[in-house]
């Protein structure tokens, strides 16, 4: 469960320039979501990459699960091949690993806006090019976007039909009426579009599950495909950016193969015995007692905790709302209650985590001991009771047991819940008004969800409850994700320090049915809505900060998910073969500024 933004391993920004940024009174060649971009007009380098790394070598890594297509914008890619999105596919402008949310140009190379950012305008650099050497034009962006709005994921659907219309009016500008869509991160979304050939991109074809070489624009080209195990990119010699001064230091690698293991023991072990580059490590146990292997003890290997300054966001349980069984929030507070963080964090981790409590958890953005303020009051006040009363006071708090894995004052209050919503306990089993158990299936994909599963399932059994569990390979758990088909499932919302329009896929009442959307839990509050709206509305700092929090708030009130917990740190191992910069970006690591060493 650790939160390691490696930004789909080399989603690493490309810019150009950066002045005053887009809104200052005409083109500029850098965005930020809220104040100005970090760095100056004519930077040398990204600070957190090294420009006069060397070339050459081959990077491996190693992936878990499989792979059934190479085309990560439809629905039908529930199990996309890794490392396509920033080496293969590039967008219109790349984001900066080292701030929170602004976008430097790539293939438009400058953006212009105006102050309520309901239209936009990008300019193609002239220079730009797919990787067969095709120019990239305007009508290869209107083709993408309309392509997307069409047949991409629900979350592309959603934003990009708020654009009231588009149109190029010469091959290397395109304009987006943005008038009525009041979401002004809506510039930014479009922004990070990929762009893909009109020429060579099958339209008709697109929603469906495809093994065919993509082409891109990006660095890399994928090289050799071996379906569901293994995927190798290699470096693109004519790569059209790879001269301009943001790239320094960026894309070192020759070659890049992603293995794909069904068990994460075997790619341990792979690791273990060199076949792997580098991990980001999610086993608590095993980090604290697993690495004291040869290549660690004699410097083949190395390792680090490695601090990031992002949200931890939260992983856990989705409650699928959708089923009755959970319809009451009550509910839903009685069984999260029943998850025995203390004794599974002594347990089975070594008491390496911390407890979830929110979705910003060590960010500003957090409600977590804060008491509403007067913006987020105001905001809220549409919505009476979607907050409660102790979560606007900022005291709210997941119950604390006594570790010893069957507290009874925590059992008994969540009885007492339960009781309320209308159910009763007969020969020790939880039963509804109509007689029917309370039974329910918890849907989990690794060896690692199955055990915090079935602790957690030990638990609710001694409230009555039935919680069977069950393992499905990784095909058929994205598949149930995608068509919401489950009752309980675990995931992961990650946070960024500027959160957005990603909201409205995960919690909107647009995405609740929406096919392919992250709305595992079915949530569809106006509250939840407006929330969203004013984060994406917001003009101001604290109006955001303020939005976010309200935000926080709601879904806390909401008990969807059963929160699990989060590593202060970053986990990661590595090659003592690779090399890394000496400044780690706000994101994390980001191994498009790593290199292979000299022999």
């Amino acid at each position: 469960m650790v939160g390691l933004a490696i930004r789909c391993l080399f989603a690493a920004a490309l810019a150009l320039f950066a002045p005053s940024g887009a809104g200052a009174g005409g083109p500029a060649t850098a965005i930020a979501m809220h104040g100005e971009p970090a760095l100056p007009q004519g930077f040398a380098h990204f600070p957190y990459a090294e420009p006069n790394a060397p070339k050459g070598g081959r990077l491996s890594l190693g992936v878990l699960g499989t792979f059934e297509s190479l085309n990560p914008y439809n629905v039908k890619a529930l199990s996309t091949a890794q490392g396509l999105i920033g080496n293969v596919y590039q967008s219109l402008m790349m984001r900066s690993d080292d701030e929170p949310f602004t976008l430097y140009g790539l293939i438009a190379q400058s953006v212009e806006t105006n102050a309520a950012r309901d239209s936009v305008v990008f300019r193609l650099d002239p220079a730009a090019r797919f990787s067969d050497g095709s120019p990239i034009t305007s009508a290869d962006v209107l083709f993408t976007f309309n392509l997307l709005k069409a047949k991409g994921r629900p979350q592309q659907r959603e934003a990009f039909g708020l654009v009231k219309a588009a149109d190029a009016p010469d091959p290397h500008t395109v304009h987006f009426d943005l008038a009525g869509a009041d979401d002004r991160e809506l510039p930014l979304t479009l922004a990070i579009m990929p762009v893909l050939s009109a020429a060579r991109t099958d339209a008709a074809h697109f929603e469906d599950q495809t093994l065919q070489i993509p082409l891109g624009s990006g660095p890399y080209r994928v090289a050799e495909v071996d379906p569901g195990q293994r995927v190798v990119l290699k470096r693109d010699p004519d790569y059209w950016a790879k001269d301009r001064p943001v790239a320094k230091g960026l894309y070192n690698f020759d070659e890049i193969r992603f293995d794909y293991f069904r068990d994460p023991t075997a790619m341990f072990e792979a690791f273990k015995a060199g076949l792997i580059d580098f991990r980001v490590e999610d086993d608590a146990t095993r980090w604290r007692w697993e690495y004291g292997f040869p290549a660690l003890r004699d410097g083949r290997a190395m390792r680090a905790a490695v601090p990031n300054g992002l949200p931890k966001g939260v992983s856990g349980f989705a409650f699928n709302t959708r089923r009755p069984i959970f319809a009451d929030v009550r509910v839903r507070e009685a069984l999260a209650s029943m998850f025995d963080f203390e004794w599974i964090n002594a347990n089975l981790y070594a008491g390496a985590y911390r407890r979830s409590q929110g979705f910003f958890d060590d960010s500003e953005l957090s409600s977590i001991g804060r008491p509403a303020s007067a913006r987020e009051t105001a905001l809220l006040a549409p919505f009476p009771g979607a907050a409660r009363a102790d979560v606007m006071a900022g005291v709210w708090r997941a119950p604390v047991s006594d570790g010893s894995g069957r507290d009874r004052a925590v059992a008994r209050e969540a009885i007492e819940k339960l009781e309320q919503a209308g159910y009763q306990s007969r020969d020790g089993r939880l039963v509804g008004r109509d007689g029917a158990p309370f039974a329910f299936e918890i849907t989990v994909a690794t060896r690692e969800q199955q055990r915090l599963a079935l602790a957690y399932a030990r638990n609710l059994a001694r409230i009555g409850v039935d919680a069977r569990v069950r393992l499905v390979d990784d095909a058929q758990f994205q598949h149930r994700r995608t068509r919401f088909d489950f009752d309980m499932m675990p995931g992961t919302w990650t946070a960024s320090p500027s959160p957005g329009n990603e909201q409205r896929g995960r919690w909107s009442s647009a995405a609740a049915d929406a096919e392919g959307a992250y709305n595992l839990a079915g949530t569809a509050s106006p509250a939840i809505d407006a929330m969203i709206a004013a984060v994406l509305a917001a003009d101001s700092r604290e109006d955001f900060v303020a939005a976010a929090r309200a935000l926080d708030r709601v879904l806390i009130s909401g008990f969807y998910i059963v929160p699990f917990y989060y590593a202060p740190e970053d986990w990661i191992a590595w090659s003592a073969k690779l090399g890394r910069p000496p400044t780690t970006p706000l994101f994390g690591v980001d191994l498009a500024a790593w290199w292979r060493k000299a022999p």
